[in-house]
């Protein structure tokens, strides 16, 4: 019986060694740089929010609502998660057909589940905001953003869905001039649908929703077209494949619903943690909301490098070079962990005037200041997590971050109630949680994934020495 040899190449050569440095920072930057400007449309909102007369009480009804469409993204991210791991490892493995298709269903399905979300969200809207404030104002801004922002969100959606299958094959500076395009358009927008300038109607808080979605509807007809034209061979263009297919759904749900679990997890967590602080009053709520658009910036590296680490081992895969996807998730996290410390050591001498930026209310400053300081101090811990985790996914291995990471969100949530109820201590000491639970999610994420790297060159390693059984022969007649 003939063999054919299909040996693995589970070894990293001396121009990848050298080049990968490049292959992962030329993926990380634009998406940092992309997340910068994404963070910078609810920044620039913010900011534009809390100088209405309101203040504090816009800025809380807004931050609200922002938090309940986190679910229906969360929700969502099925799709986007599971499009950027099979488009990575179908184009690593040469097949960019495949890649394209995958590319359509996804933005198919996304139209097919989004819509009843947002129904529901625009139903729900209403009692959802009461949930978290009892004051009439605070839940009207919420009631009206919150209906502006679930009633657009498939574009959100379709926005999230292209750049997750433009990033699965490399292309991550597409999504950045769209996103940047965007940036422009929306700070033009929200500053004159606020305030009711340029011959707009002054629309007070909720002109920022509409300013946001205008500019994401033109961000994702951009990248729309990118794909329809196509990238490294991979396009949307033409009839096939657009029908909704349940097998290709299938296989994305597979890998992304456990992501998709784990954000929804973390975003309720978020949410619980929320409710607890709002208890303290409107103050606090406000200060969370601004920390929190503050430290999302220092954010940004660890989830470039992330989704750098999760496209390049999805690639290795493909290309049975599972060593190489190993050795550019470990310098993704070094990356990371650089950035981010640097960071983390800013938000620590100036975290009251970060505050100060948006927001002249003293009790606010203070408020957010600790926080922003407990968090600053995390930064390393948190890049480790994002990374490792963005590895993991893009092996195919989206069960471990929802298990690790859901319980280590929930966990901190709980330990934040306990000792908010037994010995008080505000803001800053809920988010001090995070002390307890981020070292362990770090090292279980960074353990993990080794584990799977070795378990997955192990199996494609056997699979590639198997002998192929030669077709057997058919007797002349």
């Amino acid at each position: 019986m003939a063999t054919i040899d299909r040996s693995l190449d589970l070894s990293v050569d001396a121009p990848t060694a050298g080049g990968m440095q490049r292959r992962v920072w030329g993926l990380a930057w634009p998406v940092i740089a992309e997340n910068f400007l994404e963070t910078t449309l609810g920044i620039v909102d913010t900011w534009l929010v809390a100088h209405l007369a309101l203040g504090a009480i816009a800025v809380a009804g807004v931050g609200v609502a922002q938090q309940m469409q986190w679910f229906l993204i969360a929700a969502l991210s099925a799709l986007s998660v599971g499009t950027t791991v099979l488009v990575a490892q179908a184009f690593g493995g040469g097949d960019k057909t495949r890649a394209g298709t995958l590319a359509r269903q996804s933005l198919t399905w996304s139209v097919i589940v989004s819509i009843p979300l947002a129904i529901s969200g625009l139903l729900l809207s209403g009692p959802i905001i009461r949930l978290f404030s009892t004051e009439s104002a605070v839940v009207q801004i919420g009631v009206d953003y919150m209906d502006v922002t679930m009633g657009t969100v498939v574009v959100l959606v379709g926005l999230f869905i292209t750049g997750g299958a433009l990033r699965g094959i490399g292309d991550t500076r597409s999504p950045l001039i769209a996103t940047l395009i965007a940036n422009g358009i929306n700070v033009v927008l929200a500053w004159a649908l606020i305030y009711g300038q340029l011959g707009l109607p002054a629309l007070g808080a909720v002109g920022s929703a509409w300013a946001t979605f205008i500019s994401r509807a033109i961000a994702l007809v951009i990248l729309l077209s990118v794909l329809w034209r196509g990238r490294e061979g991979v396009t949307i263009r033409g009839r096939a494949g657009w029908r909704p297919d349940f097998k290709i759904v299938r296989q994305v749900l597979a890998i992304g619903a456990p992501a998709a679990l784990e954000q929804l997890l973390f975003v309720s967590a978020f949410t619980a943690l929320t409710l607890i602080v709002a208890r303290l009053g409107t103050d606090i709520l406000a200060a969370q909301r601004i920390a929190i658009n503050a430290l999302s910036l220092s954010f940004l590296p660890g989830i470039g490098f992330s989704i750098a680490a999760t496209t390049l081992v999805g690639q290795s895969v493909g290309a049975r070079k599972i060593l190489e996807g190993s050795h550019a998730a470990k310098i993704a996290t070094i990356y990371a962990m650089i950035w981010m410390t640097l960071i983390g050591l800013v938000l620590l001498v100036v975290a009251p005037e970060v505050m100060a930026l948006f927001t002249n209310d003293q009790a606010v400053i203070d408020a957010g200041a600790g926080a922003l300081r407990v968090m600053a101090l995390q930064q390393a811990l948190w890049a480790v997590g994002l990374v490792q985790a963005g590895a993991l996914r893009g092996a195919g291995n989206t069960r471990i971050p929802l298990i690790v990471s859901g319980a280590a969100m929930w966990i901190t949530v709980a330990l934040a109630a306990i000792w908010l109820a037994l010995f008080g201590g505000g803001l800053t000491a809920a988010w001090a949680m995070f002390f307890v639970t981020a070292p362990v999610e770090s090292f279980l994420l960074a353990y993990f994934f080794r584990r799977s790297a070795t378990a997955l060159a192990a199996k494609q390693g056997r699979e590639s020495s198997r002998p192929l059984r030669q077709p057997t022969a058919v007797p002349a007649k």
